[in-house]
């Protein structure tokens, strides 16, 4: 098949044609899709490079395996918790090579009393501001920083005014103009 047929396929379509036929070009174009996510996710977790970039190709492993054998429905909020597990995993399994038995003993055990509610509302909130964060980040110059300053930082518009030294008027439109673009980037309609 060739790859710009792949690109108009859904992740289920996708994974439905993998299952079916074991060709890994199909988890492939997936991984396509969220491999800057995956790094940056993973990248946040591991904060090394070089970890990074092996992390992410043990999670197209881990694809290649698991989407064979797994029923998955929602695949972003899938992948983000394998990737999640993964890195944390991964950071453990460094923090045990560096640490001594008894650091490791009095370590608390990551979110041991949250609820499947908690991790699931946590988890729901980090992806979103992910792809804000990457949405954001599209953007260029005023725009880009008067939108994280009253989005991420909340900030009011006199404080960004304050902060950048442009107008209030300025700040509101540049924060006017970025949110247009915004809902570009998401496909969102009004």
């Amino acid at each position: 098949m060739k790859n710009g047929h792949l690109k108009k396929r859904s992740d289920q379509q996708l994974i439905s044609l993998y299952k079916d036929s074991g060709n890994t070009g199909y988890v492939g174009e997936i991984f396509r899709r969220y491999s800057h996510l995956i790094t940056s996710l993973a990248f946040n977790y591991l904060k090394n490079p070089a970890e990074t970039e092996d992390a992410v190709m043990e999670i197209f492993e881990i694809l290649v395996k698991d989407l064979k054998i797994h029923e998955v429905k929602n695949f972003s909020a899938w992948l983000y918790s394998v990737t999640k597990n993964h890195c944390l995993k991964k950071k453990k399994n460094q923090e045990i090579l560096v640490d001594d038995s008894d650091k490791l003993m009095n370590k608390p055990i990551f979110m041991e009393n949250d609820s499947e509610e908690e991790f699931e509302s946590r988890r729901i909130k980090e992806e979103r501001l992910e792809f804000l964060s990457q949405a954001v980040d599209s953007l260029v110059g005023e725009q880009k920083e008067c939108i994280k300053l009253f989005y991420i930082e909340e900030k009011s518009y006199r404080e960004i005014s304050e902060i950048t030294g442009y107008s209030e008027n300025k700040v509101k439109s540049y924060i006017q103009n970025g949110k247009r673009k915004l809902k570009i980037y998401f496909n969102i309609d009004d």
